[in-house]
């Protein structure tokens, strides 16, 4: 069966180079006589295969030696409850909230501090980014966003500046456009969209802001442990890492965060002058704060709308249809979608608006 363009958000598609290197090296990985899944975690040849993970993230995201980078278990929603350990020395945090992922970010850490949410676009769908200016606390123990939000197709044109540490959930946009990472205290990152395969978490921590965890921090959850430990307190998710490693090998030989998010843009664009110009389907996300990774549209039929994400299946364009809280159709169009791909949805939209007049 030929690969189909997948438009999933999340777990998302790979480069498909990554996946044949993953398939040539399954059985036996290099000189070693066994597959990466058969490794100890604590064998030099699995310490050479992390600690070049860990270099290429730095290289592609420009990241100093004065941040440590960790590779977790538990997804980013893990981090929803290690921020506020980790971080809540004076017990108050500002929240923005912009979407479902932030909403959810913002409750689990109200268990641990007192949560102020500075602002918010829920009453309204979530179609913008809430205006924060005015808003932040400076004596906050940190600033917490979400950059870009998969459900409802919006991203952060610009990043709040404060005295609290910004910390960003930035797990559907990391790698598909470049951020200075010295203007964040804390990112962390899912991997299931830009980074690698699903179950594995990317922290990246200024180290001044490590040795402040709870008392009643788990271990696994506490920074400081997983910093010294080198992210090994446990078995970490190896395979995952040896994959999310080789993606960032593809990522460097696209030019980088750079290069990719100027093709990303050109992607986007495509997609959004298409359905700024349509007769039938819309763009639900305000212009000012679309996301270039998550476009989100309807045609304002349900019926139509199921009817499209069905036709455009037949086409060989999977995974489209909206998030079960939102309706209509998503697009997720990543690093590892092609421009071909996005070129064939404009192509399907076209065809089903013909059709459908």
């Amino acid at each position: 069966m030929d690969r189909v363009y997948n438009f999933s958000p999340g777990p998302s598609a790979l480069p498909l180079p990554v996946l044949e290197k993953v398939k040539a090296a399954l059985p036996v990985y290099g000189e070693t006589g066994m597959s990466v899944m058969e490794m100890s975690h604590r064998s030099p040849m699995y310490q050479a295969i992390i600690d070049d993970a860990e270099a290429r993230i730095r290289a592609l995201m420009h990241i100093p030696d004065t941040y440590s980078v960790l590779f977790l278990h538990g997804g980013a929603t893990m981090q929803f409850a290690s921020v506020p350990l980790n971080l809540g020395v004076k017990g108050e945090a500002d929240y923005i909230d912009s979407g479902n992922f932030a909403h959810g970010a913002a409750g689990e850490a109200a268990k641990y501090l007192k949560v102020n949410v500075v602002a918010s676009s829920r009453e309204d769908n979530y179609v913008y980014i809430p205006e924060w200016e005015g808003k932040l606390n400076p004596e906050a123990d940190y600033l917490h966003i979400t950059t870009n939000n998969t459900i409802y197709g919006t991203h952060y044109t610009k990043l709040p500046e404060g005295k609290a540490p910004l910390v960003a959930d930035m797990s559907s946009n990391i790698l598909g456009e470049a951020y200075d990472i010295t203007k964040f205290g804390v990112v962390y990152a899912g991997a299931q969209k830009n980074i690698g395969p699903a179950g594995l978490c990317l922290l990246i921590v200024r180290k001044d802001l490590l040795g402040h965890a709870a008392a009643t921090c788990p271990k696994v959850l506490n920074w400081t442990t997983q910093t010294d430990n080198g992210s090994m307190l446990n078995t970490p998710n190896t395979f995952a890492i040896y994959v999310a490693g080789l993606c960032m090998e593809w990522l460097q030989g696209q030019g980088g965060v750079e290069g990719i998010e100027k093709v990303n843009r050109e992607k986007a664009a495509l997609l959004y002058d298409y359905l700024d110009n349509s007769a039938l389907f819309n763009a639900t996300a305000q212009k000012e704060f679309r996301s270039i990774m998550n476009v989100t549209f309807v045609t304002g039929d349900k019926d139509k709308d199921a009817a499209f994400v069905k036709f455009a299946a037949s086409r060989g364009l999977v995974n489209l249809k909206g998030h079960r809280s939102v309706g209509g159709m998503r697009a997720s169009i990543y690093n590892a979608m092609p421009m071909e791909g996005v070129k064939a949805l404009v192509e399907t939209l076209k065809a089903f608006e013909t059709e459908n007049k």
